[in-house]
């Protein structure tokens, strides 16, 4: 057996306190933005959160009609994909109509993937048809993304102030 250690043990060391650092100048512009933000009335949609509802509806009810009519994909017909794809369009739309956050960012995501996947199209385009189809997407879908983003600053302003004082 080894002897016992007969070192002495330092008392834990108290981290010195730190001084509260000034906001950089992009924080301060962010605190600017959002104090500038007002909050949406009640009913109040704004004009790209109407066109993401109009856009959503559509989509779920175009889906729903070409599923149940027997539209084909490469001569098949579309499985329980399209389907889900519906309820999700559907469930977005109502979630926007309601101004729900996450129905908001749902679709933003949504938006991304389409930006996304049509900007690879737009790469493999060997005709004008092809190059007009994407920027016939790409377009709108860029401009329906850049209007969202506010609305979405605007939805968690009017949260923020529905909630009870803490």
């Amino acid at each position: 057996m080894s002897a016992p250690s007969r070192r002495k043990t330092r008392p834990a060391e108290q981290p010195a306190p730190v001084a509260a650092a000034e906001p950089s100048r992009s924080e301060l512009r962010n605190e600017a933005a959002r104090a500038a933000l007002e909050p949406l009335s009640p009913g109040e949609r704004p004009l790209g959160l109407r066109v993401a509802i109009g856009v959503a509806a559509a989509l779920a009810l175009g889906n729903a009609i070409a599923y149940f009519a027997g539209a084909t994909i490469g001569g098949k017909h579309p499985g329980g994909g399209v389907l889900a794809f519906t309820a999700l369009a559907g469930t977005l739309a109502i979630g926007m109509a309601l101004t729900r956050y996450w129905a908001v960012i749902l679709f933003e995501a949504l938006l991304t993937l389409i930006i996304l996947l049509f900007t690879l199209f737009l790469v493999e385009a060997d005709s004008v048809g092809g190059l007009a189809v994407c920027l016939g997407v790409l377009v709108p879908s860029g401009w329906l993304f850049w209007k969202l983003i506010r609305v979405m600053g605007r939805i968690q302003v009017t949260r923020r102030e529905q909630l009870p004082p803490a």
